[in-house]
Formats: structure tokens, sequence, C-alpha cells
């Protein structure tokens, strides 16, 4: 009975028309046969998405159901582990371009998202976009432009992230600070005697509370290698969340969560205490504010493991390992990038040669 079990994310949709696999079409609400064109709609919950209760999980209580099986890939290469919804015998890492082998797959249990924020660009426009990034960088390798032409290259990814919210209570004492100004006379650089206007602080005591609820707290739920997805793109609109649905993996690449609710959890705690010493600085008033001491509490926790898209481009140059990120809801693009040490060598030569001829000509 329990090979018999399934689970949804490990389903393989078959187009009814030629049998071919059926992939998500970003932008939309369908999963579409990339041959004869034949579409279906992804049936997406109208309840919405649910916020699962922070506490049992952290006490290791009801993980079960909400809990599935997958497959993965681990990379040896880089290290990346990533669940793939997509029938081939092989496939290339995401991050590092090293070939994965889907007969090395290895089941493991994940928290079932709870939403995900479907590709809004597809592979054609997130191609483009790359192509006109690779031609704007100054004294990029050819090679590299080559590898822009190619789009094999461009890999569809849903990273994980814990989402937390709460309600925040927080009392607090500091103080509040007033600005005036005095006028004196001091010495200049010079030595001249000048009148100069200075701004002194006047403090005084101040204490209160201040309480809100804190939503959609965004913690990374992976190391991502390193931290490698650049903050310039890592920004996206979470009111276009839909509910978890398999449909919206269909050819692409999912990395699984390596930070663990419980470590997603404490990074969320230290937000919050940022947002809690903001209201509070925003409670003191004034020209400037102290928060000498607060307390805080959070109650009503709850969560949700969602998926985030990217597109993300491999590429290797001199023995290095570089790689360019879109964002797959918005198209902004960031990445790391080599430099051809001949083009740059030519074009300080060209430079010289430049400037030598100037000066000839002016001595003449």
């Amino acid at each position: 009975m329990e090979d018999q079990k399934i689970q949804k994310s490990e389903l393989k949709k078959a187009c009814t028309n030629c049998g071919a696999e059926l992939k998500y079409k970003p932008g939309t609400t369908s999963i579409s046969c990339e041959y004869c064109g034949h579409e279906e709609t992804i049936a997406v919950d109208k309840n919405g998405f649910k916020e699962l209760e922070l506490d049992p999980f952290l006490k290791e209580m009801g993980a079960q159901k909400h809990s599935e099986e997958i497959s993965m890939l681990h990379c040896k290469n880089c290290g990346a582990d990533q669940h793939v919804e997509e029938n081939y015998k092989s496939l290339h890492c995401v991050y590092c371009g090293q070939p994965l082998v889907i007969e090395d797959a290895y089941k493991e249990n994940w928290i079932l998202p709870g939403a995900v924020l479907p590709f809004q660009i597809d592979k054609k426009q997130s191609f483009t976009i790359f192509k006109k990034w690779v031609k704007r960088l100054w004294f990029a390798p050819n090679n590299l432009k080559k590898a822009s032409l190619d789009p094999q290259f461009t890999k569809g990814l849903y990273l994980p992230y814990w989402t937390f919210d709460a309600q925040l209570y927080a009392s607090y004492t500091g103080q509040r600070g007033e600005y005036y100004y005095e006028t004196k006379r001091v010495r200049n650089a010079n030595g001249k005697m000048v009148t100069q206007r200075v701004r002194k602080t006047r403090w005084y005591p101040a204490s209160g509370q201040v309480s809100g609820f804190v939503d959609d707290t965004l913690i990374k739920a992976s190391h991502q290698k390193t931290g490698r997805i650049p903050d310039k793109i890592a920004s996206w609109d979470l009111k276009k969340l839909q509910p978890f649905d398999s449909g919206f993996l269909s050819g692409f690449v999912t990395e699984k969560y390596t930070i663990p609710l419980k470590d997603g959890h404490l990074h969320s705690k230290e937000v919050a205490k940022d947002i809690a010493d903001t209201w509070c600085r925003h409670d003191i008033g004034g020209d400037t504010q102290r928060v000498l001491s607060m307390d805080m509490e959070l109650s009503e926790e709850t969560f949700k493991h969602i998926l985030l898209p990217v597109y993300v481009s491999a590429y290797r140059f001199n023995g290095k390992e570089y790689n360019f990120f879109i964002n797959g809801e918005n198209g902004r693009i960031s990445g790391t990038r080599p430099y051809s040490f001949w083009k740059i060598f030519f074009t300080v030569l060209a430079v010289l040669a430049v400037i030598g001829v100037i000066v000839f000509l002016s001595k003449k």
C-alpha cells in the first residue's frame, strides 16, 4: 500500500495528446506541452495557503502532517541539493554546471511548501535579459558572450524561504533627544576668528510600550552556496504567492531547504528585534532617540515554507566559477563576472599609444 502512495510533488503529468511531459507556463496558471501545444489549467486552491503554527513544529510535533518525501540530487562538485520535476536521464547542476545523474537520486523528507510564487517571465525572456546584460559588460571574455548565446546555460530554479508572522509586543526605556543650537567664536584653519553655529542635544527620559503585527518576515531557508544569491535581486512581490501545487514546479529545478526551521526562526527573531527597535524610536519621537532597554515578546507565531523563482546561468572561466541570476518574477539581474586580461592589456596599450601620438605632435 505504501508503495502505491505516490506523493503529489513526484507526479509527472503527461500530455493526453502526445504523451510528452506538461510543463508550467510562466505567468499563467497552466501547464502546457511544448510539442503539440496542449494546455491544462492548474487547479489553484481557492481557500488560499495556510499559515502553520510554529510551536508544534519546533517541538517536532505535527511534522508528518505537512511533510512529504521527495527525490533529491546532490552535486558532488559544489554541494547543492536540488529536486527536479523533469524526466531527464541526466542534467547539470544549476549552480556549477557539473553533470547530475538521475540514478544517483535519494529520498528525503521536507516540510511541504505552503505557497509558491510562480515564474512570471519565461526562459526566453530571461535569456534575452541575460544577453543584453552581457553585451553591456566591458572587457568580458569572448567565451562569456558565446555562453550568453546558448539557452542551455540558463536554468529556472525555485529557492526555498521561510516566512514568519507574529504579534509583537515590546516595552522599553530610553531617551528622547531634542536639538538646539549655540553660537560661538572659533579660530578657523587660517587663524581667523569666525562665528560658528554648533548643534547640541537635550536628553529627556522616555518609556512606553509598542505592539503590532509582523507580517511575512522573509528568511533564507538554504545556504544557497555561501549566500550567493545577490541582495540586488532578492526581492519578490509576495502578494503573488499561490497555494502550493506541484504543477508550478514542472519543468524547473527546486532547491531543498538546508537551514532548519529552528535556525530560520532564530534569525526571524533578530529581524523582529530590529522592527521593535524602529517602533520604539518612532514612539519616543523627538529629533533623535536612545533605546536603553527593551523587552520583546512574540505571540501567535506562524510560518510558511515558500518557493521563490530565479533563473541561474553558470559559467566557468580560467578554472573559476561565475553565476548570473535573474529574478523570475520581476526580471532584475545581477551576478559576478570575469574579465579578459588580453582585452584590458590591449586597451591599455591603445590608450598609451594615443597619448604617445598626442605628446609627439604637441612637441612639433
